[in-house]
């Protein structure tokens, strides 16, 4: 049974306004299938199966949960039990996607869909509703960019988590073992620190770490090898931790020592820059110029962070080209990194939360090469 992190009133505030943004976006519902939205919204977990379950919420009247009966004891312990939203069932040979046009008060010309509902639910209940359905992601994206007081306080639960497993990275990393070893150690830290689960472990020795999205490989760790560690999961609450540091096995090359310094100050200035006001490619900007004035622009490879929550990967996308104002509430990494195919890589993350003034660190732990042992 899912425990709900937080008081069910917080869940009725952000079904109101999800309803409100409905309404202003002129749809005139959104119908919402699992994953991350749904979970934001009512605390439903899960993924998408091939039979439906959906939130539905108009844009005037009240939301409507539709599940396959065998699922029903999944909504025990959510904000759909505890708010008493309405529910509507149905068993292998009914018709579900039209029972969306049952759940609305009325037929709309214009529908949403959470980008997560698959096209075996979207063309059907279009079909059944007589429209093309649109993304309602202006509308899922603007509830949950801007996290309230106790999202926060979660966030910094899970950063705090995931600094206490990176102190216990260097004694991890020694000559010998493979980076499999070590990301099982990693995993199971994660977990004894506080995650529900370790949702995803980089650990990228030598040549492995020029690789951003390299996960772990059965290369044993040599003596100089500098180690990319990407680790993070959520907390009990769904709240994601997301953190990178950068390791070195013995001594390191004085060219890679360097390059490193540089890319500790190229985060440390995207992090200066964060505040209410700054879109998020000058942010982005700020990381990249200090790389190319040290004739790195080439090694960076990647936008300069992603929004986290409910979702690792979540907006606002912190990216050349993305000309959205930062606001108040906002959470996100900064994560620049330079890679050097066939040699080596290194990228240094944190999650920060944009205040009235500039921003919150929530990863503490040291940004520099750190050394194993």
């Amino acid at each position: 049974m899912i425990t709900l992190p937080f008081a069910a009133d917080v869940y009725a505030g952000r079904l109101e306004r999800a309803r409100s943004l409905t309404r202003a976006s002129g749809l005139g519902a959104i119908i919402v299938g699992p994953g991350s939205d749904l979970a934001y919204l009512v605390g439903i977990e899960g993924d998408t199966i091939e039979r439906l379950t959906a939130l539905v919420v108009p844009a005037d009247g009240e939301p409507t949960v539709i599940v396959p009966r065998m699922e029903l004891a999944k909504l025990r312990g959510t904000a759909v039990s505890a708010l008493d939203l309405r529910v509507v069932d149905w068993v292998d040979g009914d018709d579900p996607h039209g029972l969306v046009l049952f759940a609305l008060p009325s037929a709309p010309s214009r529908i949403g869909v959470s980008d997560a509902l698959p096209a075996l639910h979207v063309i059907p209940i279009g079909d059944r509703l007589g429209v093309r359905p649109e993304l309602a992601t202006p509308v899922l994206r603007e509830g949950r960019m801007i996290k309230d007081a106790a999202e926060i306080v979660e966030l910094r639960r899970a950063g705090a988590a995931i600094d206490a497993v990176h102190r216990r990275v260097p004694g991890m990393l020694r000559p010998g073992r493979t980076e499999r070893d070590v990301a099982s150690e990693i995993a199971a830290a994660i977990v004894e620190e506080g995650h529900r689960t370790a949702d995803f472990v980089i650990v990228g020795s030598g040549p492995n770490g020029a690789d951003p999205h390299h996960e772990v490989s059965d290369r044993v760790i040599e003596e100089g090898d500098i180690v990319v560690v990407d680790i993070g999961g959520p907390v009990p609450s769904g709240y994601n931790s997301d953190s990178t540091r950068t390791y070195v096995v013995g001594t390191p090359a004085a060219e890679a020592a360097g390059r490193i310094e540089i890319l500790v100050r190229a985060q440390q200035a995207a992090v200066d820059a964060v505040r209410p006001g700054v879109t998020a490619e000058q942010v982005d900007a700020a990381a990249r110029d200090v790389l190319a004035e040290a004739g790195l622009a080439d090694a960076f490879l990647h936008r300069t962070g992603h929004g986290i929550g409910v979702s690792v990967h979540e907006e606002p996308y912190i990216a050349p080209g993305n000309p959205l104002p930062l606001r108040e509430g906002m959470a996100f990494s900064i994560e620049p990194g330079i890679y050097f195919p066939g040699r080596w890589g290194a990228r240094i993350e944190d999650i920060v939360v944009v205040t009235a003034d500039g921003c919150e660190r929530l990863n503490m732990t040291p940004h520099g090469l750190t050394p194993a042992g």
